[in-house]
């Protein structure tokens, strides 16, 4: 029997945008290269169930213990987990190479630290992880020899633009940023931004929170302090220019003033199957750049006085300790309202501002005590929906 050479994964968050592009890759590369063997979803477990079938997948985590019964009828014979602890077993299953993390918010945490402890690879979509955790789980990834690749198509741009590359002749990285649906709008204007009207991202398909993390720009602030951790610069080495049309995913700037940049497809399937097929590269089924179709590309400078989530998740990532996680969580309660239409839009940035400024002091930098700024800064963010 011809030996597998490819790699088995784990996807957790299989139902959402990253989930269903990382199955559409594995059809696109086929089972000799990528075989799925463990899939985990929030709430859709029809959807769960109709992959595990399609993929030949019997461990299965359905996040929302409510619906464990109902998966478990739609797939009998299956290992079928539920709640945190499913999680956690789908991140250390024993046959998976890699653990492909693209969990919405914080949960994909503890998992995520206890496929490192299993020696599981990583390819990382949860931007709230490396934000909230960055040292520790870097310094857990070093000390078990585990690969963390990045998903997020600038993170896995700045990863390719790094290969061969000494770390200390980078001057600089450079994430591109769309600018979103607003990039153009009067800074008065967007105080009546509506909720429809956030979720047209102009050049990307996403979750409904990433999308809105898009266009407040704080989307690009996390990825800031995540490039921070995954590519061990200090943060003032990293800059955000706008870039409208996402063809430029990043950039990074040397010493010597080169700067590479990577291209492709604005398609999230290619970052996913780059993770996954590293170092090697594989062909894809998406179009080839043309550049006399393209014509131009255009570059400009983030509008901070607009849109302060960069400059206030430079802060952040300056401050370091904490206060990264304070930000991240009070964003998340931020954008919620937002969607429940409790919240305008500028005030997601305002509600955020202050979170920080009362747990500015807030030290530590154990998992505890993240953990502990993480549900305090969701407190304080409660509270300043009402001022």
């Amino acid at each position: 029997m011809k030996e597998f050479t490819g790699k088995r994964v784990v996807i957790l968050g299989s139902t959402g945008s990253i989930g269903e592009s990382a199955l559409k890759v594995a059809r696109e590369l086929g089972p000799d290269q990528m075989q799925v063997v463990g899939l985990a979803a929030g709430t859709r477990h029809e959807e769960l169930a109709a992959q595990a079938k399609e993929f030949g997948v019997r461990d299965v985590c359905i996040y929302d213990e409510s619906r464990r019964s109902a998966l478990e009828e739609l797939l009998p014979g299956g290992n079928v987990s539920a709640g945190a602890e499913g999680l956690m077993e789908l991140a250390t299953l024993a046959n998976a190479d890699m653990i492909l993390v693209s969990i919405v918010g914080t949960a994909g945490l503890l998992p995520t630290l206890a496929a490192i402890e299993a020696g599981k690879d990583l390819a990382i979509a949860s931007k709230e992880i490396l934000v909230m955790a960055g040292e520790i789980v870097m310094t857990a990834a070093r000390e078990k020899g585990v690969n963390v690749l990045p998903v997020d198509s600038e993170h896995n741009a700045i990863f390719q633009c790094l290969e061969g590359q000494r770390g200390d002749s980078i001057s600089r990285l450079i994430l591109t940023a769309s600018g979103g649906p607003f990039r153009t709008w009067e800074k008065e204007k967007l105080a009546h931004v509506t909720l429809a009207q956030a979720l047209k991202h102009p050049t990307w398909s996403m979750g409904q929170k990433i999308t809105i993390d898009s266009a407040t720009m704080f989307n690009k602030g996390l990825e800031m302090i995540e490039a921070r951790w995954l590519f061990g610069v200090g943060m003032e080495k990293v800059d955000v220019i706008v870039h409208p049309q996402s063809i430029v995913h990043s950039m990074v700037e040397y010493l010597d003033g080169s700067v590479l940049a990577q291209l492709s497809t604005t398609d999230m399937c290619f970052p996913i199957q780059y993770a996954v097929t590293w170092p090697a590269r594989c062909p894809t089924g998406l179009k080839p750049l043309d550049f006399a179709e393209l014509a131009k590309l255009e570059f400009e400078a983030a509008r901070e006085d607009a849109f302060p989530a960069v400059r206030l998740a430079r802060e952040a990532g300056l401050a370091g300790g904490c206060l990264p996680a304070v930000l991240n969580a009070a964003n998340e309660v931020a954008v919620d309202a937002f969607v429940q239409g409790r919240l305008g839009f500028t005030r997601i940035a305002e509600v955020v501002e202050s979170t920080m400024e009362k747990l500015a002091s807030h030290q530590g930098q154990t998992l505890e005590e993240i953990l502990a700024a993480d549900t305090r800064a969701r407190e304080l963010a409660q509270k300043a929906l009402a001022v």
